[in-house]
């Protein structure tokens, strides 16, 4: 019969109490500046809104997500990014992506509820894309952007279920009780849906 060990063995005690003695100065440490690594969606940047301008959930358990609500900025993707940190502000979005290059940032897990419809019902269920422009200024919706954003609104779809339609995937002025115009006129919904349902 075999005789059965001690839970915890000299070796192993000596072993840990060796690790714990490594100086701090010997770890690998994080970048000054860095922000953590805590979005949902691997090609974005974590760049959090503040607390006040969301609200903490456990969403799709908490509120079915069924929706994609398309907004443009009507400002600079950096602004954008300032105005989701200011408390003052009270709004936010999921994501905001880059005209220039399609670059994403995540500003709100997807568990949470993002202030970005301006309706509470659409709030809870929806995923909120803002894009830096400007409705009047199609210059702004370059390929980049239009990619970039077709392939999170994909992966999106992809996770919760979402159908690839536009009775998913929205704009903001197709909010019920919303004052907002965005994306625009000038927005290719037909180009844009093309790449949605290709990715």
């Amino acid at each position: 019969m075999e005789r059965a060990r001690p839970l915890f063995d000299r070796r192993r005690l000596l072993k840990g109490a060796l690790l714990a003695a490594v100086p701090y100065t010997l770890l690998p440490e994080t970048r000054a500046g860095a922000a953590p690594q805590s979005g949902d969606y691997p090609l974005a940047e974590w760049q959090p809104a503040t607390s006040s301008n969301f609200t903490e959930s456990d969403r799709p358990w908490s509120y079915r997500v069924n929706l994609v609500v398309v907004h443009v900025t009507q400002t600079t993707y950096t602004e954008a990014l300032d105005i989701f940190r200011n408390p003052a502000k009270q709004v936010s979005a999921h994501y905001v992506v880059r005209s220039a290059d399609g670059h994403v940032a995540q500003c709100v897990r997807e568990a949470d509820v993002a202030w970005h419809a301006g309706n509470w019902d659409y709030n809870t269920r929806s995923i909120g894309i803002e894009h830096e422009g400007w409705v009047d200024k199609p210059a702004y919706f370059t390929d980049a952007l239009y990619e970039e954003s077709a392939k999170l609104t994909a992966g999106i779809c992809d996770k919760y279920g979402i159908p690839r339609d536009r009775a998913h995937i929205i704009g903001h002025y197709e909010v019920p009780g919303s004052d907002h115009t965005d994306p625009g006129p000038s927005w290719d919904w037909t180009r844009y849906m093309r790449m949605v349902e290709a990715m």
